[in-house]
């Protein structure tokens, strides 16, 4: 451990700054020079994968054949750690944009970034700014891009998945998208969210079927939410479930 401490100071860090820089200059201009829908989503993807590579994380994917690479769904997610971001955004294979806080855009370059790139900031500081937030999904949507959500809405403290926000299904069923529950395995023993560094270790993402709108092309969000759920909790092991 102490040789991977060095290891992570001397080699790692100085390395994934690199690579964090180049990842996000080159989404800036990209994306400002017209390719946002190629140049916002590449090179993060690329970011990702150094990350978990160079942190001694191996990621395994499984059910991505249950997803469409042209369809547009809503992922939603359990959050165990910082390592989360990185699982998917790396080895989820499908084209997508964040939802993410608000505060996060005042990261420097990174945020930026992320703007340009059209992932969208959450804002709920006024009805004003959730408005706000819900055209900018929209305009992503319409252009056939996906989406990722944390229900949970923050890292989990203790391990376990705990209760979904109705807020994160608004997308789905505002514009009648399918819902692709994900699980994400192994990320809190890789970084929990009190840690300031990760360990080397191995996280498996699962990919399950989508759940199709209704007729009428609605979800019913009382269903929807305890479906997602109960997708997500079947691939945890039983100290990461919820509480009875």
């Amino acid at each position: 451990m102490i040789f991977y401490r060095i290891y992570q100071f001397l080699i790692m860090m100085p390395l994934l700054l690199v690579a964090t820089f180049i990842a996000a200059t080159l989404t800036i201009i990209g994306s400002v020079a017209g390719f946002g829908r190629t140049m916002g989503y590449w090179p993060g993807r690329i970011w990702a994968r150094v990350f978990c590579l160079l942190s001694w994380v191996k990621v395994e994917v499984r059910g991505r054949e249950n997803i469409d690479p042209s369809t547009s769904y809503v992922f939603v997610a359990n959050h165990q750690g910082a390592y989360d971001i990185f699982a998917i955004y790396g080895y989820l294979g499908h084209n997508f944009r964040w939802m993410m806080k608000k505060s996060l855009e005042k990261i420097p370059l990174v945020g930026y970034s992320c703007r340009a790139a059209g992932h969208i900031y959450v804002d709920n500081s006024s009805p004003s700014a959730v408005r706000a937030t819900m055209e900018d999904a929209e305009k992503q949507l319409a252009g056939g891009m996906s989406v990722v959500v944390f229900p949970e809405g923050a890292r989990t403290r203790d391990g376990r998945m705990h209760a979904f926000r109705r807020g994160a299904y608004s997308l789905a069923v505002e514009f009648g998208l399918p819902v692709v529950p994900v699980t994400i395995d192994g990320a809190f023993k890789v970084m929990p969210r009190n840690a300031r560094l990760p360990r080397p270790g191995r996280i498996i993402l699962t990919i399950h079927k989508p759940i199709a709108p209704g007729p009428g092309g609605r979800h019913e969000l009382s269903e929807l939410m305890a479906r997602s759920a109960q997708a997500i909790e079947s691939a945890l092991p039983p100290e990461n479930r919820p509480k009875n």
